[in-house]
């Protein structure tokens, strides 16, 4: 009854209803145009590349993150990727060269020519990603007896298209962070895997009914499967919202007698500082060798390509997970930034007991962020690559991608994140909200999009 309560509270703030509405007309807007076919594309055709994306789990991971849009050849193929992958370049760009870091302490003015920057290179990604897509969709039809000629222009026009879609895609993120719930790119992240997750439980069930191929254990080892999904969920929830308290003595004048008594406060250093970023950005790197390809495997090929197109190779997981180890330490170092807060502390009479104020205050804060970032990194590599070790023990591939890694992490992250947006307004409110405690604990960094 309580939910139902929350529900009816929510309806009834005007700004939350309307920013509710409004994200939920744009997602749909985002969902149909995945089901729109490039001009020249026989749907018919396309049951090639279905069958190819099926057989091919990194195909598989590149058709979630477009919502489906990959398989279907939709104009929406090439989804939110190249942005998230120009961003990296961009932020990466920002550590090295003095200009692009000028831009970031420019507040505002500086985070929009970022921005502007950010989009002139998804184009030209898209540009690069576009025939390469095109290229492997006509071959894949072709193998499979379907007709897919296309010529030069035919090319240029259909990438257009592609990249088009992309950039649109990336205006309704935009849109739904200003009008909407917020954290639009996420939530575009986020309702692609959303999509795929019932046709992946349905598949899962459908595989363990007697008779079934791949039947072993039966619906009891379906229950067991969902009571450990639950299990990696819950630990997800801990490793996003786990925080490490350092002590903080605030200084304090008392009116009365003119004396200064101290109130102690805390500042929350987040075990996972970095939220789903890091996994986001290896991600969009792994995609790199297989877009360079041209997306699809060629007959005969060995070596590099196959070692980084099997997610169930060791290698292929063991550079991923070196890379959200390392991405978790960079986007930590990027977001929190010990020095600035040591100086806000000194200028707010603040100090932590024990430790001097100003540069030995900002080196016992980079160190307690060293230390607790590593097993928090640690911890979100393995979450990372459980989906290889679900499929070692026979757990479909549809299923295993959310028992862990990417797309259990974003949809726990920005569903939080999601929660706390609508958690704010019904405080402000003086609306009970959905937790009891009314502290649900999004991401307090990660939103970079």
């Amino acid at each position: 009854m309580r939910f139902v309560e929350t529900i009816k509270n929510i309806w009834t703030i005007e700004e939350l209803r309307k920013r509710l509405i409004v994200t939920f007309m744009l997602v749909l807007v985002y969902r149909l145009g995945c089901y729109i076919v490039l001009p020249g594309i026989s749907p018919s055709d396309l049951d090639a590349l279905s069958n190819f994306t099926n057989k091919s789990g990194l195909m598989q991971l590149l058709d979630m993150f477009s919502g489906g849009a990959f398989s279907q050849a939709s104009i929406f193929a090439l989804g939110i990727m190249p942005y998230i992958t120009a961003s990296i370049v961009i932020q990466l760009l920002g550590m090295v060269l003095p200009s692009f870091q000028k831009m970031q302490r420019e507040g505002e003015s500086g985070r929009q020519k970022l921005n502007q920057y950010t989009r002139y290179l998804t184009v030209l990604i898209l540009l690069l990603q576009g025939p390469a897509y095109l290229v492997n969709l006509q071959v894949q039809v072709s193998s499979a007896g379907g007709h897919a000629s296309m010529g030069f222009w035919t090319v240029v026009y259909l990438t257009i298209i592609l990249a088009a879609g992309s950039m649109f895609i990336m205006w309704l993120g935009e849109r739904i962070t200003d009008r909407g719930i917020g954290n639009g790119i996420s939530f575009i992240i986020l309702v692609g895997i959303i999509a795929r997750l019932p046709q992946a439980i349905w598949y899962e069930f459908y595989s363990r009914l007697p008779g079934s191929q791949g039947s072993e254990g039966g619906l009891v080892m379906f229950i067991v499967e969902f009571i450990l999904l639950f299990a990696v969920t819950v630990g997800a929830v801990l490793l996003v919202q786990g925080t490490r308290k350092v002590p903080v003595q605030y200084a304090k004048r008392i009116v009365g007698n003119k004396q200064y008594g101290g109130a102690r406060q805390y500042i929350p250093l987040k075990v996972n500082a970095a939220g789903v970023m890091p996994i986001i950005f290896a991600q969009a790197i792994m995609f790199i060798p297989i877009t360079l390809a041209g997306f699809g495997a060629r007959e005969g090929s060995s070596g590099f390509f196959n070692t980084f197109s099997d997610i169930n190779g060791f290698w292929y997981n063991f550079v991923y997970f070196i890379m959200i180890v390392a991405f978790t330490y960079f986007y930590t170092a990027i977001t929190v930034r010990p020095t600035q807060m040591a100086d806000e502390m000194k200028r707010n009479n603040g100090f932590i007991p024990g430790v001097k104020p100003g540069k030995k205050t900002a080196e016992y804060l980079d160190t307690i962020m060293s230390r607790i970032t590593l097993p928090g990194s640690i911890f979100l590599g393995i979450v990372a690559i459980l989906p290889a070790f679900a499929r070692l023990f026979g757990i479909s591939q549809n299923f295993a991608q959310f028992f862990g890694g990417t797309s259990l992490l974003i949809l726990v992250g920005v569903v939080l994140d999601t929660l706390q947006q609508v958690e704010t307004h019904l405080m402000m409110h003086h609306y009970d909200g959905l937790m009891k405690d009314g502290r649900i604990k999004g991401r307090t960094t990660g939103s970079a999009y």
